[in-house]
């Protein structure tokens, strides 16, 4: 029985392709090209792409993608790389908790309510601004140095200043 790697390198000879068109057609880059048809499973990350990538390259060359994805999987169980599914559980903290929380927020119910806040909040402000405004007038308590008229006087002109006491020599 020929490998994954064998058949899709011989249907490619076949086509009279060679790696550059078959990586142009299947968007594939030359390199994972090379590895597919060697059979490098290790050169990929996950089994997750190899699967893809074969997926891809196979029905690209018109070959039967079922009896191909069966013999991969069959492949990548013997591999000892690949032969059990990586873990899908891990160890979360409380920021993917946070963030998963947040993601299943609804965006219009999160903006109204956002809005509403903003709203009560400047309705606070305003509120506590106009009540903590000075009510008495605020020339009234005039500190020293400023002029005021003597009662019975009028304001329009300022008082002569006294002049300087004599001299003792």
């Amino acid at each position: 029985m020929a490998t994954v790697a064998d058949q899709l390198r011989r249907a490619r000879e076949e086509q009279n392709l060679n790696v550059y068109q078959v990586a142009e057609l299947t968007k594939i880059k030359t390199d994972h090209s090379r590895a597919l048809e060697s059979g490098e499973w290790t050169s990929f990350s996950a089994p997750v792409y190899i699967r893809g990538f074969v997926r891809t390259y196979a029905k690209t060359l018109k070959l039967d993608v079922a009896k191909v994805t069966a013999d991969l999987e069959t492949e990548l169980s013997q591999s000892e790389k690949f032969s059990e599914p990586p873990p899908l559980s891990q160890k979360r903290g409380g920021m993917d908790f946070l963030m998963l929380q947040l993601s299943k927020l609804n965006r219009r119910v999160v903006g109204v309510v956002a809005g509403g806040l903003v709203a009560v909040i400047a309705l606070v402000i305003g509120i506590r601004a106009c009540n903590t405004r000075p009510k008495a007038d605020p020339l009234k308590n005039l500190g020293p140095g400023l002029y005021h008229p003597k009662p019975g006087e009028s304001g329009d002109k300022l008082p002569l200043p006294a002049p300087p006491p004599p001299k003792k020599t």
